[in-house]
């Protein structure tokens, strides 16, 4: 009996030694799956001052009532909550895959991506992976 449990600890620690970095691996990779497409995600907030019934986009030096919503130059969809806090997002998708004989352009006026063959621009090209 003695022998069996000093080889079953054995067996439990080996197996710890094993397992124990796994799982913090395995939990490792799915907290990076999770956060890596919002590192992409490009909002933002911002409180405005204290009794100020506007929200100030300062790229623009623009004012915009509590309630609003609209699309700034540099192509992020903005509101101005009740709350007195302006939130901004980005308006597009930015391509993270594309077929390799194609291209991507920014279209600033269309807040796209245009993704296209980089032998002739006016065949568009699928893409196979992207982030908001």
């Amino acid at each position: 009996p003695l022998r069996q449990q000093i080889r079953s600890n054995v067996i439990c620690q080996l197996c710890l030694c094993f397992f124990l970095p796994v799982k913090r691996s395995l939990a490792l990779a799915v907290l990076l799956g999770t956060l890596l497409p919002l590192i992409h995600a490009s909002c933002w907030y911002k409180k405005a001052e204290t009794d100020i019934k506007q929200c100030l986009y300062d790229k623009e030096g623009a004012w915009y009532p509590i309630g609003s919503r609209w699309r700034t130059k540099d192509c992020m969809d903005c509101s101005c909550h009740d709350n007195g806090v302006m939130s901004c997002c980005s308006a597009y998708s930015t391509p993270t895959r594309i077929p390799d004989d194609c291209r991507m352009q920014f279209n600033q006026k269309a807040c796209e991506y245009e993704v296209f063959k980089k032998d002739d621009r006016s065949v568009s090209c699928p893409v196979l992976g992207a982030v908001v």
